[in-house]
């Protein structure tokens, strides 16, 4: 499938429910993680040009699996399980959570991961323990400050300075208006292929 203008050109090629069952490629993987309504899905398809791949559902949480896109270059970008919202059985909530951590944890392919914040929320430990985790296995860190446009200009310098004040320096951005979208296709295309892994790094 094409993306818009100034887009990726997106592909859906495979959902995972295992670490077993991702692709088998060369492919530096570009991923996408947040809480469920902070608009990950929504952010990905913008960083694809506006093409609805990634599902983005009426409630939060729809996406419960590994899902990977392929570009025409060496770049895939991943469209991982959200958490801490979405309405699961805390059997199915638990699973979900060690999938997650399966991936971030012992995925060789992984070289970038953009992490998906409410611009409007405090920083969550979630957050936190996704930021520290790209820290320890020194994987390229993108920061994604979402519904920008949704903040008064005082709760914009609110924001900021909350962010500041804990040394992070996200991009704030917003899918309605598309701001800040272009400066995060920008740093995904410029970092992740200078993480290029081993030949089929796909198994932990």
């Amino acid at each position: 499938m094409m993306a818009g203008h100034h887009g990726l050109e997106l592909r859906f090629v495979a959902s995972a429910a295992r670490l077993e069952d991702c692709p088998r490629w060369d492919r530096v993987e570009a991923a996408f993680a947040g809480r469920s309504n902070a608009g990950k899905s929504s952010l990905l398809n913008a960083v694809g040009g506006g093409t609805a791949l990634a599902r983005v559902g009426r409630a939060p949480g729809q996406t419960r699996t590994l899902n990977f896109f392929v570009t025409g270059g060496a770049l895939a970008l991943v469209d991982l399980p959200g958490y801490g919202y979405a309405r699961v059985s805390a059997v199915a909530a638990q699973g979900i959570a060690a999938l997650l951590r399966c991936y971030l944890e012992r995925r060789g392919n992984l070289g970038l991961l953009t992490v998906v914040m409410d611009a409007r929320r405090p920083l969550a430990q979630e957050e936190r323990l996704l930021i520290e985790l790209a820290a320890r296995r020194g994987i390229e860190l993108v920061l994604a400050a979402t519904k920008f446009d949704r903040l008064s200009t005082a709760e914009r310098a609110q924001a900021e300075r909350r962010f500041s004040a804990a040394g992070l320096r996200p991009v704030f951005c917003s899918v309605k208006t598309g701001i800040g979208v272009e400066e995060i296709r920008r740093r995904i295309l410029s970092a992740a292929p200078a993480r290029r892994p081993p030949a089929l790094c796909s198994r932990a």
